[in-house]
């Protein structure tokens, strides 16, 4: 349960997430049947705290010139890759398992580029799907060529 426990908030810390998680629980001997659930359970679960706050901080920031203008520009920017690309970008950005990218920039994302919440949501989860299977290839596929290297 302690490990359990540990794969959890590891994969409800910002830059970790389920990159931190994946391994960790591999690490810790959780089983891969019940490891991968709770991360795309936990690192989906990400968004409704992060786009839901996102407007009560932003309403207590919007005063100030500054966020506003960067508000402002982050929408415009994106707006075209939107149109582009709707949820399905959304998801990608989400499902690159790379620093600052993952649920929580995703989720702010979506929510700055003004998308409707059960849309992102659904895209957060897909793309919480394509991380969590890249990540998994990684680690089980680096742990396959360490035990081939070590005779295992």
């Amino acid at each position: 349960m302690e490990a359990i426990l540990s794969v959890i908030i590891t994969t409800l810390l910002p830059i970790a997430e389920l990159r931190g998680g994946i391994p960790l629980g591999v690490a810790l001997g959780v089983n891969p049947w019940l490891l991968l659930p709770i991360i795309i359970i936990f690192n989906t679960l990400i968004f409704f705290p992060t786009y839901f706050i996102f407007d009560f901080v932003y309403e207590r920031f919007e005063h100030i010139e500054w966020v506003r203008r960067k508000r402002e520009s982050i929408h415009l920017k994106g707006q075209k890759y939107v149109e582009k690309y709707g949820i399905l970008g959304i998801a990608l950005f989400v499902g690159i398992p790379a620093p600052f990218t993952g649920a929580y920039t995703g989720t702010i994302a979506a929510r700055l580029l003004e998308l409707d919440w059960k849309r992102s949501l659904l895209a957060v989860f897909i793309g919480v799907l394509i991380a969590t299977a890249i990540v998994t290839i990684i680690v089980y596929g680096f742990l396959s060529g360490f035990a081939l290297v070590n005779g295992g």
